[in-house]
């Protein structure tokens, strides 16, 4: 699995078919259905992108209490998507329980169970922000690290991080435990809102599972050869 996922960062479910359409000659396609799109559109989005063959990664970022993330993941279980995300800082019993919850929606739905990525740090925090207002005083590697170690023992299949860090996860984890990384821009192209960027070459480099690339892509003037470039770069 080295995907490249589309960060469909759009508003409506006509924006995203418009969008996608440009794509109908590419096979195996990943795309992102994030909190925007989700919560207008709901499970149709997801419904109507599996209609296209398309894989799907729901980010969602469940954070809450166990019994409730284990209930919301029993339902995203059964929506036969790729991958679904929570926050290593909900706590090992959180994300056993997610997994827990994801396994048996599956189950329940006949399909196979989506990867289960905790978020370590998101890509647009920077060292000083997790020390001054999340008041964690060990470094942002560490801090990286010690989720992905968390995370891993909990029963998750990966992390979302930045790639600069994925040796680092991968030491202290093993070679099947993914890394996926959004915070990825061609050279040429702003940084953002992102703090934490590399280049899909670099990615590679680092040892990344699967590339998250929204605005290099959405933003181009012309988004399939956007993709095309990064995927050469990505070494597919």
């Amino acid at each position: 699995m080295r995907p490249i996922i589309i960060a469909l960062d759009f508003k409506t479910g006509d924006e995203v078919y418009t969008f996608i359409d440009q794509f109908e000659h590419q096979d195996q396609l990943f795309v992102k259905v994030g909190m925007e799109l989700f919560y207008f559109e709901g499970p149709k989005i997801i419904q109507a992108l599996r209609q296209r063959g398309i894989h799907i990664f729901l980010d969602l970022k469940l954070y809450d209490i166990p019994n409730t993330v284990e209930q919301a993941m029993f339902q995203l279980g059964q929506q036969e998507v790729s991958m679904v995300t929570v926050h290593a800082a909900g706590g090992s019993e959180m994300i056993r329980a997610a997994k827990r919850g994801l396994v048996n929606g599956s189950q329940q739905a006949g399909v196979a169970p989506a990867k289960l990525l905790a978020v370590t740090q998101l890509t647009s925090t920077s060292e000083e922000q997790m020390q001054t207002e999340q008041l964690i005083p060990v470094t942002l590697k560490s801090s990286v690290v010690h989720y992905a170690q968390l995370a891993q023992s909990s029963g998750a299949d990966g992390v979302i991080s930045s790639a600069l860090e994925d040796p680092m996860i991968h030491e202290a984890t093993n070679d099947d435990f993914l890394c996926i990384n959004p915070g990825i821009r061609l050279a040429t192209d702003s940084a953002d809102d992102q703090k934490r960027v590399v280049t899909p070459a670099k990615a590679a480099d680092l040892g990344s599972n699967g590339l998250v690339v929204g605005r290099s892509i959405t933003k181009a003037a012309d988004p399939v050869a956007a993709y095309q470039t990064i995927a050469k770069e990505w070494g597919l």
